[in-house]
Protein backbone atom coordinates (compact mmCIF):
# COMPACT_ATOMS: atom_id res chain seq x y z
CA UNK A 1 0.00 0.00 0.00
CA UNK A 2 1.11 3.05 -0.98
CA UNK A 3 0.39 4.62 2.95
CA UNK A 4 2.91 2.33 4.27
CA UNK A 5 6.44 2.58 5.09
CA UNK A 6 9.04 -0.08 5.77
CA UNK A 7 9.96 -0.93 9.47
CA UNK A 8 12.33 -3.23 11.44
CA UNK A 9 11.77 -5.19 15.11
CA UNK A 10 14.86 -4.81 16.79
CA UNK A 11 16.67 -4.99 20.08
CA UNK A 12 19.48 -3.38 22.02
CA UNK A 13 20.06 -5.77 24.87
CA UNK A 14 16.50 -6.75 25.14
CA UNK A 15 15.46 -2.73 24.81
CA UNK A 16 12.31 -3.19 22.45
CA UNK A 17 12.77 -1.18 18.81
CA UNK A 18 11.20 -0.19 15.85
CA UNK A 19 13.13 1.19 12.97
CA UNK A 20 10.65 3.03 10.85
CA UNK A 21 11.83 4.65 7.59
CA UNK A 22 10.31 7.63 6.75
CA UNK A 23 12.29 9.57 5.00
CA UNK A 24 10.88 10.88 1.26
CA UNK A 25 7.83 11.54 3.67
CA UNK A 26 6.77 15.11 5.32
CA UNK A 27 4.25 12.78 7.93
CA UNK A 28 4.99 11.44 10.68
CA UNK A 29 4.58 8.39 12.87
CA UNK A 30 1.38 9.30 14.98
CA UNK A 31 0.87 8.53 18.83
CA UNK A 32 -2.46 6.68 17.61
CA UNK A 33 -0.37 4.30 15.72
CA UNK A 34 2.10 4.18 18.66
CA UNK A 35 -0.28 3.36 21.12
CA UNK A 36 -1.82 0.82 18.84
CA UNK A 37 1.36 -0.99 17.62
CA UNK A 38 2.59 -1.47 21.32
CA UNK A 39 -0.85 -3.10 22.19
CA UNK A 40 -0.11 -6.14 19.65
CA UNK A 41 2.03 -8.74 20.98
CA UNK A 42 4.37 -8.78 18.15
CA UNK A 43 5.26 -5.41 17.98
CA UNK A 44 5.05 -4.31 21.80
CA UNK A 45 7.93 -1.92 22.39
CA UNK A 46 9.61 0.49 24.60
CA UNK A 47 10.93 2.90 21.86
CA UNK A 48 10.27 3.59 17.70
CA UNK A 49 12.94 4.99 15.99
CA UNK A 50 11.57 6.92 12.67
CA UNK A 51 13.97 7.92 10.85
CA UNK A 52 13.15 11.49 8.48
CA UNK A 53 15.54 13.15 5.83
CA UNK A 54 18.07 15.00 7.70
CA UNK A 55 17.34 18.62 8.40
CA UNK A 56 20.68 19.74 9.41
CA UNK A 57 23.41 20.06 7.08
CA UNK A 58 26.33 16.93 7.26
CA UNK A 59 23.76 15.07 9.06
CA UNK A 60 22.73 11.72 7.90
CA UNK A 61 19.15 11.72 9.15
CA UNK A 62 16.65 13.43 11.90
CA UNK A 63 15.67 10.87 14.23
CA UNK A 64 12.02 11.35 15.99
CA UNK A 65 11.53 9.14 19.10
CA UNK A 66 8.51 7.58 20.28
CA UNK A 67 7.76 5.90 23.61
CA UNK A 68 5.23 3.10 23.67
CA UNK A 69 2.21 5.60 25.50
CA UNK A 70 3.13 7.43 22.28
CA UNK A 71 4.77 10.40 24.24
CA UNK A 72 8.02 11.96 22.75
CA UNK A 73 11.39 10.71 23.84
CA UNK A 74 14.33 12.90 24.09
CA UNK A 75 17.19 10.43 23.36
CA UNK A 76 17.45 6.22 23.31
CA UNK A 77 20.76 4.83 22.96
CA UNK A 78 19.78 1.34 22.38
CA UNK A 79 17.32 2.68 19.70
CA UNK A 80 20.48 4.63 18.34
CA UNK A 81 22.59 1.39 17.76
CA UNK A 82 19.45 -0.56 16.00
CA UNK A 83 19.25 2.87 13.74
CA UNK A 84 23.02 2.40 12.72
CA UNK A 85 23.04 -1.41 12.31
CA UNK A 86 20.11 -1.18 10.38
CA UNK A 87 21.54 1.97 8.13
CA UNK A 88 25.04 0.09 8.09
CA UNK A 89 23.66 -3.27 6.31
CA UNK A 90 21.30 -0.73 3.78
CA UNK A 91 24.29 1.07 2.80
CA UNK A 92 27.79 -0.47 3.67
CA UNK A 93 28.86 2.55 5.56
CA UNK A 94 30.10 2.68 9.22
CA UNK A 95 29.84 6.07 10.36
CA UNK A 96 26.84 8.05 10.66
CA UNK A 97 25.69 11.49 11.64
CA UNK A 98 21.73 12.24 13.41
CA UNK A 99 20.12 14.64 14.95
CA UNK A 100 17.23 14.41 17.72
CA UNK A 101 15.63 16.69 19.83
CA UNK A 102 18.42 16.21 22.45
CA UNK A 103 21.25 17.07 19.85
CA UNK A 104 24.12 15.72 17.56
CA UNK A 105 24.89 12.04 17.66
CA UNK A 106 28.03 10.38 16.11
CA UNK A 107 27.96 6.38 16.13
CA UNK A 108 30.03 4.07 14.03
CA UNK A 109 29.80 0.08 13.42
CA UNK A 110 32.60 -1.48 14.44
CA UNK A 111 34.13 -4.67 12.73
CA UNK A 112 32.58 -7.34 16.09
CA UNK A 113 29.42 -5.64 14.94
CA UNK A 114 29.41 -3.77 18.16
CA UNK A 115 27.81 -0.28 17.82
CA UNK A 116 29.47 3.05 19.57
CA UNK A 117 26.89 6.14 19.88
CA UNK A 118 28.34 9.35 21.65
CA UNK A 119 25.83 10.51 23.49
CA UNK A 120 26.66 13.80 24.30
CA UNK A 121 27.87 15.44 27.40
CA UNK A 122 25.55 15.57 30.96
CA UNK A 123 23.94 18.05 32.27
CA UNK A 124 24.08 18.44 36.09
CA UNK A 125 22.19 22.01 36.59
CA UNK A 126 18.66 21.33 38.41
CA UNK A 127 17.01 23.49 36.06
CA UNK A 128 17.83 21.96 33.00
CA UNK A 129 17.36 18.59 34.65
CA UNK A 130 14.52 20.02 35.27
CA UNK A 131 13.96 19.18 38.93
CA UNK A 132 10.92 21.02 40.46
CA UNK A 133 12.88 22.29 43.81
CA UNK A 134 16.78 23.93 43.84
CA UNK A 135 19.55 21.51 44.73
CA UNK A 136 23.02 22.81 44.27
CA UNK A 137 24.73 19.23 44.42
CA UNK A 138 22.51 17.12 41.88
CA UNK A 139 24.57 14.02 42.69
CA UNK A 140 22.78 13.30 45.98
CA UNK A 141 19.34 15.04 46.37
CA UNK A 142 16.65 14.44 49.13
CA UNK A 143 14.20 12.01 47.85
CA UNK A 144 12.88 8.75 48.99
CA UNK A 145 10.05 5.97 49.02
CA UNK A 146 9.18 4.02 52.01
CA UNK A 147 9.28 5.07 55.78
CA UNK A 148 11.33 7.52 56.55
CA UNK A 149 13.33 6.04 59.31
CA UNK A 150 13.88 2.99 56.81
CA UNK A 151 12.94 4.20 52.96
CA UNK A 152 13.55 1.18 50.62
CA UNK A 153 15.37 3.87 48.25
CA UNK A 154 16.60 6.91 48.42
CA UNK A 155 19.71 9.98 47.62
CA UNK A 156 19.21 9.59 44.24
CA UNK A 157 21.83 11.04 41.81
CA UNK A 158 19.87 12.97 38.68
CA UNK A 159 21.01 14.20 35.52
CA UNK A 160 19.86 14.79 32.11
CA UNK A 161 21.51 12.58 28.88
CA UNK A 162 19.10 14.70 27.07
CA UNK A 163 16.36 13.13 28.97
CA UNK A 164 16.27 13.18 32.75
CA UNK A 165 17.50 10.43 34.93
CA UNK A 166 17.39 9.06 38.50
CA UNK A 167 19.59 6.52 39.48
CA UNK A 168 19.11 5.03 43.21
CA UNK A 169 22.15 3.41 44.49
CA UNK A 170 21.22 0.17 46.12
CA UNK A 171 23.65 -2.92 48.12
CA UNK A 172 22.25 -5.86 46.77
CA UNK A 173 20.87 -6.63 43.22
CA UNK A 174 18.49 -4.59 41.56
CA UNK A 175 16.28 -7.42 40.53
CA UNK A 176 15.52 -7.85 44.15
CA UNK A 177 13.52 -5.07 44.53
CA UNK A 178 10.06 -4.47 43.31
CA UNK A 179 10.66 -1.73 40.96
CA UNK A 180 7.06 -2.19 38.91
CA UNK A 181 5.57 -0.94 42.13
CA UNK A 182 8.18 1.98 42.90
CA UNK A 183 8.85 3.08 39.51
CA UNK A 184 5.55 4.52 38.46
CA UNK A 185 5.79 6.86 41.52
CA UNK A 186 8.63 7.62 40.83
CA UNK A 187 9.01 8.22 37.26
CA UNK A 188 5.66 10.55 38.13
CA UNK A 189 7.01 12.40 41.44
CA UNK A 190 6.65 15.65 41.80
CA UNK A 191 9.95 16.55 41.98
CA UNK A 192 10.37 15.20 37.95
CA UNK A 193 8.52 18.27 35.99
CA UNK A 194 9.16 16.19 32.71
CA UNK A 195 8.89 13.03 34.71
CA UNK A 196 12.18 10.75 34.98
CA UNK A 197 14.01 7.44 34.16
CA UNK A 198 14.10 6.04 36.87
CA UNK A 199 17.06 3.11 37.34
CA UNK A 200 18.54 0.91 40.30
CA UNK A 201 22.31 0.69 40.38
CA UNK A 202 24.77 -1.84 42.52
CA UNK A 203 28.98 -1.02 42.01
CA UNK A 204 30.29 -4.60 41.38
CA UNK A 205 33.61 -3.73 41.06
CA UNK A 206 35.91 -0.55 40.62
CA UNK A 207 34.60 -0.86 36.65
CA UNK A 208 31.51 -2.61 37.03
CA UNK A 209 27.48 -1.63 37.76
CA UNK A 210 24.55 -3.58 37.89
CA UNK A 211 21.52 -1.85 36.82
CA UNK A 212 17.80 -2.30 36.15
CA UNK A 213 15.59 0.67 35.13
CA UNK A 214 11.90 1.88 34.89
CA UNK A 215 11.78 3.60 31.66
CA UNK A 216 9.65 7.04 31.53
CA UNK A 217 6.88 6.86 29.11
CA UNK A 218 7.74 2.83 28.56
CA UNK A 219 7.43 1.14 32.22
CA UNK A 220 9.60 -1.45 33.05
CA UNK A 221 12.26 -2.19 30.31
CA UNK A 222 14.85 -4.85 29.77
CA UNK A 223 17.61 -2.51 28.92
CA UNK A 224 18.29 1.00 28.74
CA UNK A 225 21.22 2.95 26.78
CA UNK A 226 20.87 6.79 28.14
CA UNK A 227 20.16 5.18 31.45
CA UNK A 228 23.04 2.89 31.59
CA UNK A 229 25.06 6.42 30.50
CA UNK A 230 23.68 7.78 33.73
CA UNK A 231 24.47 5.44 36.34
CA UNK A 232 27.92 5.58 34.46
CA UNK A 233 28.15 9.20 35.42
CA UNK A 234 26.68 9.12 38.42
CA UNK A 235 28.74 6.66 39.73
CA UNK A 236 32.31 8.34 38.75
CA UNK A 237 30.56 11.69 40.09
CA UNK A 238 30.06 10.40 43.26
CA UNK A 239 33.50 8.07 43.40
CA UNK A 240 31.98 4.79 43.16
CA UNK A 241 33.57 4.19 40.05
CA UNK A 242 36.07 5.51 37.63
CA UNK A 243 34.98 7.33 34.21
CA UNK A 244 34.89 3.73 32.58
CA UNK A 245 32.92 0.96 33.38
CA UNK A 246 31.30 -2.10 32.16
CA UNK A 247 26.97 -2.38 32.77
CA UNK A 248 25.84 -5.74 33.95
CA UNK A 249 21.60 -4.86 32.62
CA UNK A 250 20.20 -7.16 35.21
CA UNK A 251 17.10 -7.62 33.53
CA UNK A 252 18.43 -7.84 29.92
CA UNK A 253 18.25 -11.88 28.55
CA UNK A 254 21.29 -10.94 26.42
CA UNK A 255 24.40 -11.31 28.61
CA UNK A 256 26.39 -8.93 26.93
CA UNK A 257 27.65 -5.96 28.78
CA UNK A 258 27.58 -2.61 27.90
CA UNK A 259 30.95 -0.41 27.93
CA UNK A 260 30.38 3.13 29.24
CA UNK A 261 33.42 5.19 28.74
CA UNK A 262 32.63 9.38 30.52
CA UNK A 263 36.05 10.83 28.54
CA UNK A 264 37.99 13.09 29.68
CA UNK A 265 36.29 15.90 26.63
CA UNK A 266 32.70 15.10 28.72
CA UNK A 267 31.29 13.12 26.20
CA UNK A 268 29.55 9.98 27.27
CA UNK A 269 30.44 7.45 24.56
CA UNK A 270 28.42 3.42 24.94
CA UNK A 271 29.74 0.77 23.39
CA UNK A 272 27.11 -2.17 23.11
CA UNK A 273 25.03 -4.67 20.67
CA UNK A 274 21.83 -4.13 18.25
CA UNK A 275 19.99 -7.16 17.06
CA UNK A 276 17.32 -7.71 13.90
CA UNK A 277 14.89 -9.86 14.44
CA UNK A 278 12.21 -8.96 11.44
CA UNK A 279 10.83 -6.49 9.03
CA UNK A 280 7.38 -5.68 7.64
CA UNK A 281 5.65 -2.52 6.35
CA UNK A 282 3.07 0.07 8.22
CA UNK A 283 0.88 2.47 8.34
CA UNK A 284 2.45 5.69 10.22
CA UNK A 285 -1.12 7.03 10.77
CA UNK A 286 -2.88 3.86 12.34
CA UNK A 287 -0.39 1.29 13.04
CA UNK A 288 -0.98 -1.27 10.56
CA UNK A 289 1.11 -3.33 9.82
CA UNK A 290 2.33 -6.99 7.90
CA UNK A 291 5.21 -9.04 8.52
CA UNK A 292 7.82 -9.90 6.02
CA UNK A 293 10.86 -11.67 7.22
CA UNK A 294 13.81 -10.76 4.80
CA UNK A 295 17.45 -12.41 5.34
CA UNK A 296 19.31 -9.09 7.56
CA UNK A 297 18.92 -6.16 9.10
CA UNK A 298 17.89 -3.62 6.88
CA UNK A 299 15.66 -0.38 5.89
CA UNK A 300 15.53 1.12 2.85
Amino acid sequence: MADQVEFAKMNGLGNKILVVDMRGRADTVTPQAAIALNADPATQFDQIMAIHDPKAQGTDAWIDILNSDGSKAQACGNGTRCVVQALAAETGRKTFTFQTVAGILNAVEHDDGTISVDMGKPVFAWDRIPLAEEFFDTSRIELQIGPIDAPVLHSPSVMSMGNPHAVFWVDRDPMDFDLERFGPLLENHPMFPEKANITLAQVTSEAGLRTRTWERGAGLTLACGSAACAAAVSAARTGRTGRAVTIDVASSPIRQPLVIDWRADDHVVMTGPAEWEWSGKLDPRTGGFTREVVPEAQVH
